[in-house]
């Protein structure tokens, strides 16, 4: 497989350390013996990596767009249809069972600009047409915060309260008619537009939460960790009410939720990431129920913080007293019915 949506990619210029970085930084402990590894777990969130043995028992994974192999000629709107048909060709490779059992990108995610309104119908049409039938929705991220210290990790500039739009909310309008979800990435301030757009399309299309809601801990939200923990469980509960919305649990390796794990000269173990992003993760699975939680890797952005494997075995740490049914959830259930992939 290769590699792509690292710190030379999706996320240069944002702070992110280079891959060779990380793999040096991460060489110095040794990885751990992975938790559980025979847990069939669907990756739902991930940019494609090239990795050696990963212990764990990944079997599936969904790929999400991060703005990679675009094309170059063409109506600019049609441009992310590019990344589709890229990500298709590795899908068909990894189908054939020549690089091991795993389904790579079984489902895609791709990206339309619903700020075009009714015209990005032509393009979700267009990324239909070249995905072989793996083609599931769209992610178009709306994550801005007037401070300019949470701007380097923006990989899109967007104006403020996008998702009430009427264009885009003409464009998020064509995904219901043909099937499609939509990934709602934003930082926990936006939480209550990411709510009213619920509210607005309560049967029509399913929504998924990045990153449990895109939580920031830097700039000027370093330091207020209680405080905005408070506000962020109230807005993920009212978040919770709506039965159309999903949640992925991840995307805290992140340095924008304000972790030092990046500053330390030893990487994290997975209990010392275990505990950190424990009150993260807990409160998104009692609001939503293990049937709408799903785990995600978000890698490589969380490689900042972690191994891979300790990350997979972090949150087996948090979820021991889990049952195995809620567990067949959280780690693969969930991911299989959102993005109707083969269940575990």
């Amino acid at each position: 497989m290769v590699q792509i949506g690292d710190a030379k990619g999706e996320y240069r210029g944002t702070g992110y350390r280079s891959d060779a970085e990380l793999k040096a930084w991460l060489a110095k402990r040794p990885s751990e013996a992975a938790l559980e590894p025979e847990l069939p777990i669907i990756d739902p969130h991930h940019h494609f990596w090239d990795t050696p043995q990963l212990g764990h028992n990944i079997i599936a994974t969904v790929f999400l767009e991060c703005r990679s192999m675009y094309r170059k000629d063409g109506p600019a709107e049609l441009a992310p249809v590019g990344e589709v048909e890229f990500v298709n060709g590795i899908a068909a490779m990894s189908a054939s069972g020549g690089y091991g059992p795993c389904r790579v990108a079984e489902a895609i995610i791709g990206h339309a600009d619903l700020t075009i309104g009714g015209r990005g119908r032509e393009v979700l049409e267009a990324e239909l047409a070249v995905a072989g039938g793996r083609f599931r929705g769209i992610r178009h991220g709306v994550s801005w915060d007037p401070n300019d210290p949470i701007q380097k990790f923006a990989t899109r500039v967007v104006p403020p309260h996008l998702v009430r739009d009427p264009k885009f909310r003409e464009g998020f309008a064509q995904l219901a008619g043909l099937g499609l979800s939509f990934e709602s990435w934003q930082y926990h301030p936006q939480l209550p537009d990411a709510i009213d757009l619920a509210r607005a399309f309560p049967d029509t299309t399913i929504i998924i939460l990045n990153h449990v809601g895109g939580v920031l801990g830097v700039g000027p939200y370093a330091g207020r960790r209680h405080e905005i923990l408070e506000s962020w469980r109230k807005d993920i509960g009212e978040f919770a009410k709506w039965p159309n919305v999903n949640v992925k649990l991840g995307g805290v390796g992140m340095t924008s939720f304000g972790f030092d794990f990046h500053e330390r000269d030893l990487p994290p173990s997975s209990e010392d990431i275990a505990a950190a992003w424990r009150q993260y993760i807990e409160p998104c699975i009692e609001a939503f129920g293990v049937s709408r939680c799903m785990f995600e890797s978000n890698f490589p952005p969380d490689k900042q913080s972690c191994g891979y494997t300790e990350l997979w075995n972090a949150f087996k740490r948090i979820t021991s007293g889990a049952s195995a049914a809620e567990k067949s959830a959280l780690y693969g259930g969930t991911a299989a019915r959102v993005y109707r992939l083969t269940a575990p």
